[in-house]
Protein backbone atom coordinates (compact mmCIF):
# COMPACT_ATOMS: atom_id res chain seq x y z
CA UNK A 1 0.00 0.00 0.00
CA UNK A 2 1.39 3.60 -1.30
CA UNK A 3 -0.33 6.22 0.57
CA UNK A 4 -1.32 9.36 -1.75
CA UNK A 5 -2.33 12.17 0.19
CA UNK A 6 -3.20 15.98 -0.29
CA UNK A 7 -0.48 18.24 0.53
CA UNK A 8 -0.03 21.80 1.19
CA UNK A 9 3.33 21.99 -1.13
CA UNK A 10 2.91 20.02 -4.73
CA UNK A 11 6.76 19.06 -4.04
CA UNK A 12 6.62 17.62 -0.76
CA UNK A 13 5.11 14.37 -2.73
CA UNK A 14 7.96 12.51 -3.78
CA UNK A 15 9.26 12.15 -0.33
CA UNK A 16 5.36 11.33 0.65
CA UNK A 17 5.55 8.11 -1.20
CA UNK A 18 9.24 7.44 -0.47
CA UNK A 19 7.74 6.97 3.00
CA UNK A 20 6.32 3.81 1.51
CA UNK A 21 9.39 3.01 -0.58
CA UNK A 22 7.78 3.80 -3.92
CA UNK A 23 10.84 3.60 -5.69
CA UNK A 24 11.87 0.81 -4.59
CA UNK A 25 8.72 -0.87 -5.47
CA UNK A 26 8.65 0.26 -9.00
CA UNK A 27 12.21 -0.90 -9.72
CA UNK A 28 11.73 -3.76 -8.67
CA UNK A 29 8.53 -4.55 -11.02
CA UNK A 30 10.19 -2.96 -13.71
CA UNK A 31 13.16 -5.79 -12.86
CA UNK A 32 15.63 -2.83 -12.67
CA UNK A 33 18.60 -2.44 -10.15
CA UNK A 34 18.03 -0.54 -7.40
CA UNK A 35 20.43 1.99 -6.43
CA UNK A 36 20.84 3.87 -3.44
CA UNK A 37 18.24 7.16 -3.10
CA UNK A 38 19.51 10.06 -2.17
CA UNK A 39 16.84 12.77 -1.73
CA UNK A 40 19.30 15.33 0.29
CA UNK A 41 19.14 17.81 -2.74
CA UNK A 42 15.40 17.02 -2.95
CA UNK A 43 15.15 18.03 0.96
CA UNK A 44 16.61 20.80 1.05
CA UNK A 45 14.63 22.30 -1.69
CA UNK A 46 11.70 21.67 0.77
CA UNK A 47 13.25 23.11 4.03
CA UNK A 48 13.30 26.64 1.87
CA UNK A 49 10.12 26.45 0.52
CA UNK A 50 9.04 26.16 4.09
CA UNK A 51 11.06 28.69 5.49
CA UNK A 52 9.99 31.26 2.96
CA UNK A 53 9.24 34.87 5.26
CA UNK A 54 8.19 37.24 2.63
CA UNK A 55 5.01 37.70 0.51
CA UNK A 56 4.55 39.28 -2.79
CA UNK A 57 2.06 39.80 -5.84
CA UNK A 58 2.79 39.45 -9.55
CA UNK A 59 0.06 40.57 -12.00
CA UNK A 60 0.40 38.31 -14.88
CA UNK A 61 -1.15 39.75 -17.41
CA UNK A 62 -2.88 37.22 -20.55
CA UNK A 63 -5.43 37.08 -22.41
CA UNK A 64 -6.29 33.54 -21.50
CA UNK A 65 -6.32 33.83 -17.75
CA UNK A 66 -10.04 32.54 -17.06
CA UNK A 67 -7.34 29.20 -17.86
CA UNK A 68 -5.13 28.93 -15.22
CA UNK A 69 -3.52 25.97 -16.79
CA UNK A 70 -2.34 28.28 -20.14
CA UNK A 71 -0.40 29.47 -17.80
CA UNK A 72 0.88 26.94 -15.78
CA UNK A 73 4.99 26.72 -16.65
CA UNK A 74 4.96 29.97 -16.18
CA UNK A 75 3.09 30.18 -12.51
CA UNK A 76 5.32 27.36 -11.33
CA UNK A 77 8.46 29.28 -12.82
CA UNK A 78 7.23 32.46 -10.57
CA UNK A 79 6.84 29.98 -7.90
CA UNK A 80 10.33 28.41 -8.08
CA UNK A 81 11.85 31.91 -8.21
CA UNK A 82 9.68 32.62 -4.58
CA UNK A 83 11.68 29.61 -3.73
CA UNK A 84 14.95 30.74 -4.34
CA UNK A 85 14.12 34.30 -2.79
CA UNK A 86 12.65 33.18 0.02
CA UNK A 87 9.03 34.59 -1.14
CA UNK A 88 5.71 33.24 -1.34
CA UNK A 89 4.31 34.25 -4.44
CA UNK A 90 0.40 35.43 -5.19
CA UNK A 91 -0.51 35.63 -8.34
CA UNK A 92 -3.08 38.20 -10.03
CA UNK A 93 -4.61 37.11 -12.88
CA UNK A 94 -5.17 40.05 -15.34
CA UNK A 95 -7.36 39.87 -18.03
CA UNK A 96 -5.63 42.10 -20.87
CA UNK A 97 -8.90 42.60 -22.20
CA UNK A 98 -10.21 44.36 -19.77
CA UNK A 99 -7.05 46.90 -18.97
CA UNK A 100 -6.73 50.56 -20.37
CA UNK A 101 -5.11 53.44 -19.36
CA UNK A 102 -7.97 54.77 -17.28
CA UNK A 103 -7.88 51.69 -14.83
CA UNK A 104 -4.50 50.27 -14.84
CA UNK A 105 -3.51 51.68 -11.46
CA UNK A 106 -6.34 50.52 -10.03
CA UNK A 107 -5.88 47.29 -11.10
CA UNK A 108 -2.17 46.79 -10.98
CA UNK A 109 -1.60 49.60 -8.22
CA UNK A 110 -0.75 46.16 -5.52
CA UNK A 111 1.38 44.24 -7.70
CA UNK A 112 4.49 44.26 -7.10
CA UNK A 113 5.95 43.04 -10.43
CA UNK A 114 4.30 42.69 -13.34
CA UNK A 115 4.88 40.05 -16.27
CA UNK A 116 3.55 39.48 -19.67
CA UNK A 117 3.60 35.73 -20.80
CA UNK A 118 3.35 34.21 -24.40
CA UNK A 119 0.71 34.10 -26.87
CA UNK A 120 -0.71 34.88 -30.34
CA UNK A 121 -3.10 36.76 -31.72
CA UNK A 122 -4.07 40.81 -31.55
CA UNK A 123 -6.70 40.07 -28.96
CA UNK A 124 -6.12 41.83 -25.56
CA UNK A 125 -3.10 43.41 -27.12
CA UNK A 126 -3.42 47.08 -26.18
CA UNK A 127 -4.55 45.86 -22.50
CA UNK A 128 -0.93 44.46 -22.56
CA UNK A 129 0.75 47.62 -23.70
CA UNK A 130 -1.34 49.38 -21.05
CA UNK A 131 0.89 47.14 -18.46
CA UNK A 132 3.85 47.39 -20.04
CA UNK A 133 3.98 51.47 -20.06
CA UNK A 134 2.67 51.10 -16.18
CA UNK A 135 5.42 49.20 -15.15
CA UNK A 136 7.96 50.99 -17.15
CA UNK A 137 6.74 54.35 -15.70
CA UNK A 138 6.37 53.52 -12.10
CA UNK A 139 9.38 51.52 -11.77
CA UNK A 140 7.71 48.37 -11.41
CA UNK A 141 9.53 45.19 -12.05
CA UNK A 142 8.42 43.71 -15.38
CA UNK A 143 9.34 40.37 -17.15
CA UNK A 144 8.33 39.85 -21.12
CA UNK A 145 8.13 36.65 -22.48
CA UNK A 146 7.73 35.93 -26.19
CA UNK A 147 5.32 38.00 -26.73
CA UNK A 148 5.43 40.02 -23.63
CA UNK A 149 9.12 40.88 -25.15
CA UNK A 150 7.24 41.95 -28.15
CA UNK A 151 4.53 44.28 -26.12
CA UNK A 152 7.33 45.73 -24.49
CA UNK A 153 8.81 47.26 -27.46
CA UNK A 154 5.88 48.28 -29.42
CA UNK A 155 5.11 49.99 -25.82
CA UNK A 156 8.64 51.94 -25.73
CA UNK A 157 8.25 52.82 -29.60
CA UNK A 158 4.86 54.32 -28.97
CA UNK A 159 5.36 56.44 -26.04
CA UNK A 160 9.12 57.11 -25.39
CA UNK A 161 10.53 57.17 -29.19
CA UNK A 162 7.45 58.80 -30.73
CA UNK A 163 6.63 55.87 -32.99
CA UNK A 164 2.85 56.33 -32.62
CA UNK A 165 1.86 53.71 -34.35
CA UNK A 166 4.27 51.25 -33.18
CA UNK A 167 3.24 47.86 -33.71
CA UNK A 168 3.83 44.18 -35.24
CA UNK A 169 2.84 42.31 -38.59
CA UNK A 170 1.02 40.30 -36.88
CA UNK A 171 -1.43 42.20 -35.78
CA UNK A 172 -1.37 45.05 -39.19
CA UNK A 173 -2.75 47.85 -39.52
CA UNK A 174 0.41 49.77 -38.82
CA UNK A 175 3.38 51.67 -41.43
CA UNK A 176 5.84 51.31 -38.78
CA UNK A 177 6.06 47.22 -38.19
CA UNK A 178 8.55 47.26 -35.15
CA UNK A 179 8.01 43.58 -34.81
CA UNK A 180 7.62 42.07 -38.06
CA UNK A 181 9.16 38.67 -40.09
CA UNK A 182 12.36 38.49 -40.67
CA UNK A 183 12.57 38.90 -44.73
CA UNK A 184 13.58 35.53 -45.06
CA UNK A 185 10.07 34.38 -43.88
CA UNK A 186 7.80 36.06 -46.26
CA UNK A 187 5.83 33.57 -48.82
CA UNK A 188 6.77 30.78 -46.65
CA UNK A 189 3.50 29.17 -45.56
CA UNK A 190 2.27 29.38 -41.86
CA UNK A 191 3.66 26.63 -39.94
CA UNK A 192 7.33 27.02 -42.05
CA UNK A 193 8.04 30.48 -40.55
CA UNK A 194 7.84 29.08 -36.72
CA UNK A 195 11.20 29.10 -35.10
CA UNK A 196 11.17 26.21 -32.57
CA UNK A 197 13.64 24.44 -30.28
CA UNK A 198 16.98 25.74 -28.64
CA UNK A 199 19.02 28.32 -29.81
CA UNK A 200 21.86 29.67 -28.93
CA UNK A 201 22.11 33.75 -27.30
CA UNK A 202 24.88 36.37 -27.24
CA UNK A 203 24.44 38.16 -23.96
CA UNK A 204 25.58 41.96 -23.63
CA UNK A 205 28.73 42.19 -21.84
CA UNK A 206 27.42 44.78 -18.75
CA UNK A 207 23.81 43.90 -19.21
CA UNK A 208 21.68 43.13 -16.06
CA UNK A 209 20.39 39.97 -18.37
CA UNK A 210 23.84 38.63 -18.47
CA UNK A 211 24.86 38.97 -14.58
CA UNK A 212 21.50 36.76 -13.66
CA UNK A 213 22.88 34.26 -15.93
CA UNK A 214 26.58 34.31 -13.81
CA UNK A 215 28.47 36.42 -16.45
CA UNK A 216 27.66 33.87 -19.12
CA UNK A 217 28.45 35.20 -22.51
CA UNK A 218 26.16 32.80 -24.32
CA UNK A 219 23.06 30.69 -23.51
CA UNK A 220 20.77 28.55 -25.09
CA UNK A 221 16.80 28.70 -25.05
CA UNK A 222 13.44 27.66 -26.28
CA UNK A 223 11.87 28.98 -28.60
CA UNK A 224 8.19 29.33 -30.02
CA UNK A 225 7.46 32.14 -32.20
CA UNK A 226 7.27 33.45 -35.44
CA UNK A 227 7.45 37.26 -35.13
CA UNK A 228 10.89 39.04 -34.68
CA UNK A 229 12.26 42.53 -32.96
CA UNK A 230 12.24 44.70 -36.65
CA UNK A 231 15.92 45.18 -37.36
CA UNK A 232 15.01 48.19 -39.68
CA UNK A 233 14.53 50.07 -35.93
CA UNK A 234 17.40 48.79 -33.64
CA UNK A 235 19.41 52.15 -34.12
CA UNK A 236 16.31 54.06 -33.22
CA UNK A 237 15.92 52.23 -29.69
CA UNK A 238 19.43 52.06 -29.01
CA UNK A 239 19.62 55.72 -29.46
CA UNK A 240 16.51 56.33 -27.72
CA UNK A 241 18.02 53.98 -24.29
CA UNK A 242 16.98 50.59 -25.00
CA UNK A 243 19.61 47.92 -24.64
CA UNK A 244 19.38 44.72 -26.76
CA UNK A 245 21.14 42.82 -24.59
CA UNK A 246 21.05 39.56 -26.32
CA UNK A 247 21.19 38.77 -30.02
CA UNK A 248 21.90 35.52 -31.70
CA UNK A 249 25.71 34.54 -32.37
CA UNK A 250 25.45 35.91 -35.87
CA UNK A 251 23.54 39.14 -35.00
CA UNK A 252 20.51 38.84 -37.23
CA UNK A 253 17.97 38.53 -34.11
CA UNK A 254 17.31 40.57 -31.22
CA UNK A 255 16.83 37.91 -28.57
CA UNK A 256 16.56 40.15 -25.49
CA UNK A 257 15.78 43.79 -24.56
CA UNK A 258 16.37 45.74 -21.30
CA UNK A 259 16.21 49.16 -19.76
CA UNK A 260 19.51 50.92 -17.84
CA UNK A 261 17.31 52.85 -16.27
CA UNK A 262 14.49 50.76 -14.48
CA UNK A 263 15.22 48.51 -11.70
CA UNK A 264 14.17 45.10 -13.70
CA UNK A 265 12.62 45.62 -16.83
CA UNK A 266 13.66 42.75 -19.50
CA UNK A 267 12.01 41.60 -22.37
CA UNK A 268 13.11 37.86 -23.68
CA UNK A 269 11.89 36.32 -27.27
CA UNK A 270 12.56 32.85 -25.73
CA UNK A 271 10.56 30.99 -22.99
CA UNK A 272 12.93 30.91 -20.00
CA UNK A 273 9.93 29.19 -17.65
CA UNK A 274 10.29 25.65 -19.73
CA UNK A 275 13.89 25.27 -18.04
CA UNK A 276 12.56 26.31 -14.83
CA UNK A 277 12.65 23.71 -11.95
CA UNK A 278 11.53 24.05 -8.71
CA UNK A 279 15.15 22.83 -7.22
CA UNK A 280 16.81 25.04 -9.14
CA UNK A 281 15.20 28.35 -10.50
CA UNK A 282 15.35 29.45 -13.52
CA UNK A 283 17.76 32.45 -12.78
CA UNK A 284 15.76 34.70 -14.83
CA UNK A 285 12.70 34.01 -12.80
CA UNK A 286 14.83 34.21 -9.44
CA UNK A 287 16.29 37.63 -10.28
CA UNK A 288 12.65 38.90 -11.69
CA UNK A 289 10.70 38.18 -8.25
CA UNK A 290 14.18 39.02 -6.18
CA UNK A 291 13.32 42.73 -7.67
CA UNK A 292 10.11 42.36 -6.82
CA UNK A 293 11.14 41.84 -3.35
CA UNK A 294 13.49 44.49 -3.29
CA UNK A 295 10.99 46.85 -4.20
CA UNK A 296 8.09 45.17 -1.70
CA UNK A 297 10.90 45.81 1.26
CA UNK A 298 11.58 49.19 -0.11
CA UNK A 299 8.44 49.94 0.19
CA UNK A 300 8.20 49.49 3.59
Amino acid sequence: VIENRTLPILYEAPLMLEKSNFSEVVLKELNLPVPPLDLSEWNEMIARVRRRDKRIRVALVGKYVKLHDAYLSVAEALRHGGYEQGAIVDLDWVDSEKLTDDNAAQILCDADAIIVPGGFGDRGIEGMICAARYARSHAIPYLGICLGMQIAVIEYGRSVLGITDAGSGEFGNTQNPVIDLMPDQRGVKVGGTMRLGAYPCALAEGSLLRSLYGGQAVVSERHRHRYEFNNDYRDAYRTGGMVLCGLSPDGSLTEAIELSNHPFYIGVQFHPEFKSRPNQAHPIFSGFIGAAVARKCGAK
